[in-house]
């Protein structure tokens, strides 16, 4: 077998980062009992859907690059997810929509106000702490308990 060889993410187009960020979070999200399927149509605003173990949670998600949000899925039951300093973040995306809106964070932007969406190209602390409850822990891989 080939060694392999680790690439590195800024070297990757659009769709490749993509394809790399959704498996990163769906491998994460299996820490959290969730088994992620991929979409191929953004079926109702969601990149893939994200099945708990329970049999009864079910989460549309639409994967981003940063935090966003956009007036398209206002009302649509769509959680966010993107990555950030070695973290994912999966929030509602209306809910923590309504309290970036209370806090002021896009007010005046024309991105916001004219066009609907807006995009964080960095975190500031009043965003970190609003994403506190929203951001996911990657945990070490289970040990085999036969070792």
């Amino acid at each position: 077998m080939a060694v392999l060889e680790r690439i590195a993410y800024e070297q990757l187009n659009a769709r490749q980062k993509e394809n790399y960020n959704f498996q990163k979070l769906a491998a994460v999200l299996a820490d959290y009992g969730f088994n992620c399927l991929r979409l191929t149509d953004d079926w109702k605003g969601a990149d893939f859907i994200a099945c708990h173990v329970d049999g009864q949670t079910f989460l549309r998600v639409q994967l981003k690059g940063r935090l966003s949000f956009d007036r398209k899925y206002q009302g649509k039951n769509i959680h966010m997810a993107f990555p950030d300093g070695g973290h994912f973040y999966l929030y509602p995306h209306d809910d923590v929509l309504e309290k970036a809106l209370v806090l002021g964070l896009m007010k005046g932007t024309d991105s916001w106000e004219s066009e609907g969406a807006y995009h964080f190209p960095k975190l500031s602390q009043a965003l970190l702490d609003l994403l506190r409850p929203y951001r996911l822990e990657c945990v070490p891989y289970p040990q085999d308990s036969d070792k």
